[in-house]
């Protein structure tokens, strides 16, 4: 039986009933029945406050405990490569998890850029045409949990607590240290499996964590298709130097027997993704971007002009997916004529935070006061060049002749003119030379200048799972030496050699110790310039978009 240490007993002290507390009751003073069920409402609202309390703090508990299972070793460790793969077995047999995802049917997608795009296009159109969905993708933004939908919508806390506690307890009943418990990806891919068999869903759309091969979802043996996304550099101190072995990783995911679609692809890329299909007998088509007029006139729920290549990878499988369980009546009749209008529905109804989205902060543009001063956010996750060029064409495309925010969203015309600013960090594995002189070029190209860059730390890697996000106490601690380089990166390509050691550079680019302080920095300086509208681009890091929009809608 699964046990919750502690909290649980907490939990049944602080919700016994009233009656279980004798209570001395004054001789000759009958209650009223208005103050008899005033009472009652009060003892119930006090009860459920408890009660709340208590699933908060188990909730921070769990955190905690998945805090634990993220490795200290870097990505670019060499052990990473593999890293034990063959230990998900044994999980697999702990959790008695062979039997199911082997009854599973799964839609399973790799590649370096769009591949939860191409997820979630996937998982929507199936919902629309009436069918029970898993997702599961990574990052998440604010919250674990957002990476277990089941028909469309975030695992509820409870369902998430459950499983969460019955996969915990199995393991850690069952591990040592020959088998160690799994580390931070593996138990959430395990979790996934654990959630989407047990609720018994239609269709289970995965997307990789990590190349392909060795990617803790490839324990699917027989998916019933699989997906490479559009490839491009990026994780090279794991996957490979040239796109070739790039692409030979994420082929990894096919199986004998499975057919499979790519996007369209670099010729490398294609070389070496034919190549591993060819070994295995693997039927490997290319999907061809979706075309706009196959919507009828509707737009993608996920926007930006890239979001059509995924769109039709997306169709290719969601219609494979139909005609394998034996629904060819629902599927596209060719890749030219408009879609079924349930493939719309689902297409056009898609939703993911993080991805070319655009928020406005309600602490600024809020309130009779501050009605003429303007600060939106651009959020994209693009973190390898090709995406860079993408978000830059994005933004330019948005942000022009004050085209930027949704008519709900329509700023003071007083507003007349605007300042662009990028707000950055990546991983230090990246290199940001392969990155920001693809954001910046784009940019300029299409008529956006940045009047400032800002570089901050990831509010995440301080609070990495919790609903708190508080940087650390002593700002001594905190090394910013990767932002500072970032910074010398930017000023370099601003202004050549000379800008590597311009100590004057905070005319055009600064470093902040934590996002929050950022953040301030951006509220003051819209507060202050009414007549300006303050139009923030937020990219280099799915955790830094995250930690904005948790600080955004705090």
């Amino acid at each position: 039986m699964p046990h919750r240490p502690h909290l649980a007993q907490l939990r049944r002290l602080l919700l016994l009933p009233c009656s279980s507390v004798p209570v001395p009751v004054p001789a000759r003073r009958l209650s009223s029945p208005r103050a008899m069920a005033s009472s009652s409402v009060s003892a119930a609202a006090a009860a459920a406050q408890a009660g709340g309390a208590v699933a908060a703090a188990e909730y921070e508990d769990v955190m905690g405990r998945l805090s634990s299972l993220i490795t200290q070793k870097v990505r670019a460790h060499s052990g990473n490569r593999g890293n034990q793969w063959d230990l998900m077995a044994h999980y697999l047999q702990i959790l008695e998890l062979e039997e199911p995802i082997a009854r599973m049917k799964v839609i399973h997608v790799a590649g370096t850029k769009g591949k939860g795009s191409t997820c979630t296009f996937t998982e929507a159109i199936l919902r629309s045409c009436g069918f029970s969905t898993g997702l599961f993708t990574s990052p998440h933004l604010m919250d674990v949990r957002e990476r277990f939908r089941l028909n469309g919508v975030d695992i509820s806390e409870e369902k998430f607590l459950k499983y969460f506690w019955w996969c915990w307890n199995k393991l850690k009943e069952k591990t040592d240290d020959d088998i160690p418990m799994p580390t931070y990806f593996r138990f959430l891919a395990l979790l996934a499996f654990k959630i989407f068999s047990a609720e018994q869903v239609d269709v289970a759309v995965l997307e990789v964590g990590l190349g392909g091969k060795f990617d803790a979802t490839n324990v699917v043996e027989a998916p019933v298709v699989c997906g490479i996304a559009s490839l491009g550099y990026d994780h090279m101190e794991i996957l490979g130097n040239t796109l070739g072995e790039i692409a030979g990783e994420k082929a990894g995911i096919f199986k004998k027997g499975v057919p499979a679609y790519t996007a369209p692809q670099p010729e490398e890329a294609m070389i070496a993704l034919k190549q591993r299909a060819s070994e295995l007998g693997v039927s490997l088509q290319v999907a061809h971007p979706l075309e706009p007029h196959q919507l009828k006139d509707q737009h993608l729920g996920l926007r930006g002009e890239h979001q059509y290549v995924n769109a039709g990878l997306a169709v290719a499988l969601a219609s494979t997916w139909l005609e394998k369980q034996g629904h060819v009546e629902r599927i596209p009749l060719n890749r030219t004529d408009p879609l079924p209008d349930q493939f719309i529905s689902g297409l056009s109804n898609a939703s993911l935070q993080g991805r070319a989205q655009i928020i406005t902060d309600s602490q600024v543009n809020s309130g009779e006061e501050d009605k003429d001063c303007s600060l939106v956010f651009y959020l994209d996750g693009a973190h390898s060049p090709e995406s860079m060029e993408i978000c830059a064409r994005w933004f330019s495309h948005v942000t022009k002749e004050d085209r930027t925010v949704p008519s709900s969203m329509v700023q003071s015309q007083s507003c007349g003119n605007s300042q662009k600013i990028l707000l950055f960090n990546c991983m230090s594995v990246r290199d940001p030379m392969r990155l920001l002189p693809h954001l910046l070029d784009t940019s300029t190209q299409n008529g956006v200048h940045f009047e400032m860059a800002l570089f901050v730390p990831n509010q995440s890697q301080y609070n990495k799972l919790g609903t708190n996000s508080s940087a650390p106490a002593e700002p001594e601690q905190i090394d910013l030496s990767w932002q500072l380089s970032l910074q010398r990166v930017w000023q370099k390509l601003l202004h050549g050699d000379k800008g590597m050691n311009n100590t004057n550079s905070s005319e055009n680019s600064l470093v902040f110790e934590s996002l929050p302080l950022a953040m301030e920095w951006l509220r003051t300086n819209a507060r202050q310039n009414r007549s300006t509208s303050f139009q923030v681009l937020v990219t280099g890091s799915l955790h830094l978009v995250g930690d904005v929009l948790r600080l955004v809608k705090k």
